[in-house]
């Protein structure tokens, strides 16, 4: 039953926080008593004290990793056990669905409609997915030489580190957690200290599910810090990471300075949207673009913000695509009618002003294209549609991380692909067309780790996310997600 705008409010004045790290099943505090400050995006409320920790809680929560690996209570402990565990995790999330809900929607503003219908049960439901997949996956035996036997099976990593983005805390760090355990790793995460509670209740959950103390770690603290001590660790064998394609590439730098430690990296992106004039719907095309670009604030990684359209139907498409950009005004958070919520932070916002400011100077701004004041706030950034700058503008060209899109009309089909594919980026690409052949010829043309065709931003439990060229390398959700944490042993008998 969805809850009214004043029962969110009132659950959320209920809500307790707590800041400290869960390091081998147990609440600590942090050694340095250093604390961050943590701030509701959307009123500027203090929602608590995040503890600043460092490279003594790290050292820790890895070393309590390592010896919850190395007893095999996890790891070796079957995979009847581990799937059960799983599934209880799942149903103790559920249990907690509207406190994950609220974690993520006062921490980083989003809407906690969305937060408690997709994200906590999604959540939920990607344990349960994985859990499944555990008696499900099979080792091989390979043809050999008469008199020989040779097994091959997949073999956990040992320890794994996750490193998470704030733009959807918890589903992020499902995302990785699920495969890594599954497998039957030890995790060591840490959390955005933009928004890191609910991964701090989970790793509480976890211990509340029967997974072993020490399996599953939550370390807050800044990512130059925390995130740094981890990727320069020698008893990290892993490390999974979801964020900008500069910190990427600082990890990989990491990775090499220290054990050579195995990277799975979702990076930046930059995503287009082409909209061909044998588009069947027109109207859900553009109804769908306003998702692809606003949905989530548009702080999402994937977010179809490069909007390039036939040149015949361009005008009318913009007409279209502002009218469903209406549905997407920013509100509280906790307001079930508010379309979006806030950005992460006014500091955040800020930055996304300065580029509306300049593709305003540059270009016209076909909707939007104000910021207002909520609550107090000024985090607020009303959906905005640009036009008529040229390919090479900032607002073309780089992750803006907010409700920003912009609209270009092209002549050709050769035109729309060398747009879409002229970017540094290849996580995800949209195209909307009548025509099979064409959906068939454009796709395969597009480099981008997922396509989706009459319909924007796709994806599932049983099919791999991530990108090609610098939106990173390894695959998240599905079965191949499994292929992160695990690596193949070979052994060998010899009989005859």
């Amino acid at each position: 039953m969805t809850r009214t705008h004043a029962e969110w409010q009132a659950a959320a004045a209920a809500l307790t926080f707590d800041g400290r790290p869960v390091i081998d099943g147990v609440r600590r505090a942090a050694a340095s008593g250093r604390t961050i400050e943590k701030t509701n995006p959307a009123t500027g409320e203090v929602l608590s004290q995040i503890h600043d920790c460092g490279p003594e809680e790290v050292d820790a929560a890895v070393a309590a990793a390592r010896t919850a690996y190395e007893s095999g209570a996890w790891s070796r402990a079957g995979a009847g056990f581990r799937r059960e565990r799983l599934l209880e995790l799942a149903r103790l999330i559920e249990a907690r669905a509207d406190d994950f809900a609220l974690y993520d929607s006062l921490d980083m503003g989003k809407p906690v409609r969305e937060s408690s219908t997709v994200d906590a049960p999604g959540s939920a439901a990607l344990y349960r997915f994985y859990a499944e997949a555990i008696e499900k996956t099979e080792d091989l035996i390979p043809v050999t030489p008469p008199g020989s036997t040779a097994l091959v099976t997949r073999e956990a990593l040992g320890v794994v580190a996750v490193i998470v983005a704030w733009n959807y805390p918890l589903e992020i760090a499902t995302w990785k957690l699920a495969p890594a355990l599954a497998a039957g790793n030890a995790v060591v995460v840490k959390p955005p200290v933009e928004a890191s509670h609910s991964a701090l209740l989970l790793a509480e959950l976890a211990v509340e599910a029967g997974i072993p103390a020490g399996i599953l770690n939550v370390v807050p603290g800044r990512g130059s810090v925390v995130g740094k001590a981890l990727a320069l660790h020698e008893d990290v064998d892993m490390l999974a990471f979801t964020g900008s394609t500069e910190v990427a590439k600082q990890l990989q730098q990491y990775a090499g300075q220290s054990n050579m430690k195995r990277l799975a990296l979702e990076a930046g992106g930059k995503s287009s949207n082409l909209i061909f004039a044998d588009c069947d719907d027109l109207k859900l095309a553009a109804e769908k673009a306003a998702f692809g670009s606003f949905y989530n604030q548009g702080e999402v990684c994937s977010a179809n913000s490069r909007i390039f359209v036939e040149r015949s139907v361009s005008e009318e498409f913009l007409r279209l695509y502002a009218e469903a950009a209406a549905a997407y005004a920013p509100g509280d958070p906790l307001d079930p009618a508010s379309g979006i919520g806030s950005l992460v932070s006014e500091a955040h916002a800020d930055t996304v002003w300065a580029t509306i400011e300049n593709a305003r100077r540059d270009g016209r701004i076909v909707a939007g294209g104000t910021r207002p004041e909520i609550n107090g706030s000024r985090a607020f950034i009303e959906p905005t549609i640009v036009t008529d700058v040229p390919v090479d503008h900032e607002v073309h060209t780089r992750e803006i991380f907010g409700p920003v899109a912009v609209v270009t009309p092209f002549d050709t089909e050769e035109e729309a692909i060398a747009h879409a594919n002229g970017t540094p980026y290849g996580l995800a690409a949209s195209l909307w067309t009548g025509s099979l052949a064409r959906a068939h010829r454009v796709s395969s043309r597009l480099v981008a780790g997922t396509v989706s065709v009459n319909t924007v931003d796709a994806l599932g439990f049983t099919t791999p996310f991530g990108g090609f060229k610098q939106s990173g390398f390894g695959r998240d959700l599905s079965v191949h997600a499994l292929e992160n944490y695990t690596d193949f042993k070979t052994t060998w008998m010899q009989w005859g």
